[in-house]
């Protein structure tokens, strides 16, 4: 009897509602649980986004642009060839030789493993100040340009087209005039940059490199 008292005075101090099992509610846990979940759901699907979108910009042909006739491209269509990527004037000093040499570069390698991309632009002694249809119809007539050509563009400063951003940040080479030069691989990734004095001879053992790499690739895959 002595024994029955002790062990309810243990039981009483224990458990003072004289229950010394309690079971935890369970709708408790699933009322956090289940927003829980859909948070770390929606965090994994933005974090996914995130990476696809940061993946997809690490290329200069992710980006889509505004061609000479105001249709909206996406650079994509070059991926697989070499691009030399210029931003073009039609009242400057290099004018004259600079078009010249571009349009018989793209004779030469033809425009299935290469191609010349024009950006006209103004930002350098106001050089570029015609519309659209001026800028092309100036270069199709006076130099039989057959490469690509786009709309005119900012290609530095905060208005600065973003295609363009890319190759200034992966090279950390700005234009600071008329006629630069950024040589683009098959992937998308910049090579090399050259200012306005230095001429399309002197670079073209690197565009045509590049173009002999894609076609003996392409031999191999026979």
């Amino acid at each position: 009897m002595v024994e029955d008292v002790s062990a309810g005075l243990v039981c009483s101090m224990l458990d003072p509602e004289g229950s010394v099992e309690h079971k935890a509610d369970p709708s408790f846990p699933k009322v956090f649980l289940i927003p829980l979940a859909m948070l770390i759901v929606i965090g994994a699907l933005l974090f996914l986004a995130l990476s696809a979108t940061e993946q997809k910009e690490d290329s200069f042909y992710s980006y889509k642009v505004v061609n000479i006739r105001g249709k909206l491209v996406s650079l994509d269509k070059y991926r697989g060839s070499v691009a030399l990527v210029v931003n073009v004037a039609s009242e400057c000093g290099y004018t004259d030789s600079h078009y010249k040499a571009l349009q018989q570069l793209q004779r030469e390698l033809g425009s299935h493993h290469f191609n010349v991309l024009a950006f006209p632009c103004n930002q350098f002694g106001l050089q570029e100040p015609g519309t659209n249809k001026e800028i092309e119809n100036f270069a199709r007539k006076t130099y039989g340009v057959t490469f690509p050509m786009f709309s005119k563009i900012a290609v530095k400063g905060t208005g600065a087209n973003q295609a363009f951003k890319y190759l200034i940040d992966s090279t950390g080479e700005e234009p600071t005039w008329n006629f630069w030069k950024y040589l683009v691989d098959p992937n998308g990734k910049t090579v090399k940059a050259w200012d306005s004095t230095v001429t399309i001879e002197e670079i073209k053992p690197h565009i045509t490199e590049l173009v002999r790499n894609i076609i003996l690739k392409k031999k191999d895959e026979l």
